[in-house]
C-alpha cells in the first residue's frame, strides 16, 4: 500500500514496520509539507494517489465528506482513534498489523474513511 503520514504521525518505529512489510511510506518532510495544513496534506495524498494515515479523525472526517459532497475522490483515509486511554491506544505494531488487515481483506479504500482501532 502506498500511504502518506498526516503530520501528527510522528512515530518513526511506525514507519519503520511499515516500510519493513513492504509499504511505500511517505512523510510530509519528504516533500516538504512538514506542518501543513490538513487540507494540504489531504491534497497532497489525493494528488498523489496515496493513502492518507491521521490521527486527527474530526478534520479528516469533514475533508472526507467535503470531497464526496464536492463529485470528487480520494484514495482512502486510515484513521487511529486515541481516545486517553493509554492501555487502549493503539501501538505501532497493532497500527501495521489493523494496515495489514485492511490490505488483505481486499475492501476498496477509494473515497472510504476507516478506523483502524477496528480492525485490531
Amino acid at each position: 500500500m502506498k500511504i502518506y503520514l498526516d503530520d501528527n504521525i510522528t512515530d518513526h518505529q511506525l514507519v519503520r514496520i511499515l516500510r519493513r512489510d513492504g509499504h511505500e511510506v511517505t512523510l510530509p518532510a519528504d516533500v516538504s509539507l512538514s506542518k501543513a495544513s490538513d487540507p494540504k496534506h489531504l491534497t497532497y495524498a489525493v494528488q498523489q494517489s496515496l493513502v492518507t494515515l491521521t490521527r486527527n479523525h474530526h478534520d479528516f472526517d469533514d475533508l472526507h465528506f467535503l470531497i464526496l459532497a464536492s463529485a470528487g475522490s480520494h484514495s482512502g483515509i486510515l484513521v487511529i482513534r486515541y481516545d486517553n486511554g493509554y492501555p487502549r491506544d493503539m501501538k505501532s505494531a497493532h497500527i501495521a498489523s489493523a494496515i495489514g488487515k485492511v490490505e488483505r481483506s481486499g475492501i476498496s479504500l477509494v473515497d472510504e474513511i476507516v478506523v483502524l482501532n477496528h480492525w485490531r
